[in-house]
This record gives structure tokens, C-alpha cells and sequence, in this order.
């Protein structure tokens, strides 16, 4: 058996394509969407897999960014400032692990997930007890990063099938700056 991912995924699809929906009570509405959506699910899976690390590549390239806009702007009470300190801490890890030679996959998403959970954290407390300016700053900021991220994220789903108009969505390729491989063209 191969332990890759994406040779496991295409076996899974096999399976439950040419074993398990044909196996189904075609009467049972129920099991036969949720066997649908799950074949769906691995089909995007076995798509997006070699996509992963570039997306969170670019995520985390784009937390830093809006962290490094917030820390420009955001002034406030106690609770602002130890929020501006922790997430100065947690942008410095992020762009080490940036500019890491081969960082690992799991460090990257602890790095993206660390920024993103800091930037929430900001933004609670500037709530609290934050400059009314700097709260009307960051909210721009924080919509204009959220507006971005949504457009990745419904790139990433278009083959899932979810928006009626895909006309106006880039490909992900383009919105995450992955590497045309050899032979291909860009997409």
C-alpha cells in the first residue's frame, strides 16, 4: 500500500464510487447525498492536496501583512497593548518561519493559525479598550483582509459546485501565486 495521500484518495474515490454508492438503498435519500458529498469532498481533496502548502504559504504572508498594518495603527488601554506585544511576538515567529530553509507543513499551520488567533485577540481588545480612531482603522483593515481571504477560499471550492457564477473568481493558481509545473501552461 502507498502511504501518499493523493494514491490513497484516488483509492478511496474507486471504492466509494464502484462499491459503496452502488451498495446504497437508493431509497435512503439521506445516505445517498451524504455519500455524494463525501466523493465530492475527496475529489477536491485529491485536486487541492498538492495546492496546501502554498495556500498556507500565502495565508500566512497575508496575516503577517495585515498583523504589521494593526501594529502601525491600533493604539489603546492595557488590554490593547499586551495584545499588540503578543501578536508583535507571534509576527516575528511567523516571518522566522517564512524564511526557514524546508519548514515543515505542521509548522506552517501552527504559524498561521498562531497569527490568526493574535490578530482576534487584537481586535477583542481594542474593542475593549482601544482608541475609537484605531478601532475604525482596524476594522477597515481587518474587512478588507477578511474580503480577500473569502475570494481564496471560494476559488478553492469552485469545483465543489457552490456559486451559480464563477465568472468573476480567479483561478486559485493565480490567487495563491502557485508554480506551473514543467510542461504546463499557466492556469
Amino acid at each position: 500500500m502507498d502511504l501518499r495521500a493523493p494514491l490513497q484518495l484516488q483509492a478511496m474515490i474507486k471504492s466509494m464510487t464502484d462499491v459503496v454508492l452502488p451498495a446504497l438503498d437508493p431509497a435512503n435519500q439521506m445516505a445517498q447525498e451524504q455519500a455524494q458529498l463525501i466523493l465530492g469532498m475527496m475529489h477536491l481533496m485529491a485536486v487541492r492536496l498538492p495546492m496546501e502548502y502554498h495556500y498556507d504559504i500565502d495565508q500566512l504572508k497575508r496575516y503577517l501583512a495585515l498583523a504589521g498594518e494593526l501594529q502601525e495603527t491600533v493604539t489603546g488601554g492595557p488590554l490593547t497593548n499586551a495584545a499588540l506585544e503578543t501578536l508583535v511576538q507571534s509576527s516575528l515567529s511567523g516571518t522566522d518561519c517564512l524564511t526557514r530553509p524546508q519548514v515543515s507543513p505542521g509548522d506552517l499551520e501552527a504559524a498561521v493559525l498562531d497569527l490568526r488567533t493574535q490578530i482576534s485577540g487584537l481586535v477583542e481588545a481594542l474593542w475593549q479598550d482601544g482608541e475609537a480612531d484605531c478601532r475604525a482603522v482596524a476594522g477597515k483593515a481587518v474587512l478588507a483582509a477578511a474580503k480577500e481571504q473569502i475570494l481564496r477560499e471560494r476559488a478553492w471550492f469552485v469545483p465543489q459546485g457552490w456559486d451559480a457564477d464563477t465568472s468573476a473568481i480567479p483561478a486559485i493558481e493565480t490567487l495563491i501565486d502557485f508554480p506551473t509545473p514543467p510542461g504546463q501552461t499557466g492556469a
